[in-house]
């Protein structure tokens, strides 16, 4: 809604390794270019939220690199967040020279200082299932029919 109101120039993209993370950044990404031309919005970065999925990093920086962006920074898991949100609290408030405090301070000097503002390209969801093959997500068997909603189990067989 802030995108289409005009009221977004600069967009960042939280998102993580995880299949359903990327499809929903992917269309952001699309809402982004939807309105770039007429609103002047542009795409600063993926933000990889880490949820320590294989090779993460590699995947969303080429996610990033698709979509004619950059991962602008990778966020490590940490419970500390956890410890802070049950105190109602930020990281920066509850923890201020922890590890995940200093990320945070790091992605915010980051996205000051950003010049690489960008229409994005998004991808189709068939490109988006090669992304995932690519990374060994998926196995490259057929367009993955076989395997929708079948337990670990019997997908193995």
């Amino acid at each position: 809604m802030p995108i289409r109101e005009g009221k977004a120039q600069e967009i960042y993209i939280v998102t993580s390794g995880e299949m359903m993370a990327m499809y929903a950044a992917n269309n952001i990404a699309r809402g982004i270019l939807k309105y770039a031309h007429s609103g002047g919005v542009r795409l600063g970065g993926l933000i990889c939220n880490s949820r320590k999925v294989d090779r993460e990093i590699e995947l969303i920086e080429t996610l990033a690199a698709r979509l004619n962006t950059q991962m602008i920074h990778f966020v490590p898991r940490d419970n500390i967040v956890q410890h802070a949100e049950l105190r109602r609290m930020t990281v920066n408030e509850y923890a201020p020279e922890s590890n995940q405090a200093l990320e945070y301070r790091a992605l915010a000097e980051k996205i000051v200082s950003n010049k690489k503002l960008t229409v994005p390209t998004p991808l189709e969801m068939d490109e988006l299932e090669a992304l995932l093959v690519e990374f060994g997500i998926l196995d490259d068997d057929s367009k993955h029919a076989d395997i929708i909603g079948k337990p670990a189990e019997a997908a193995a067989k």
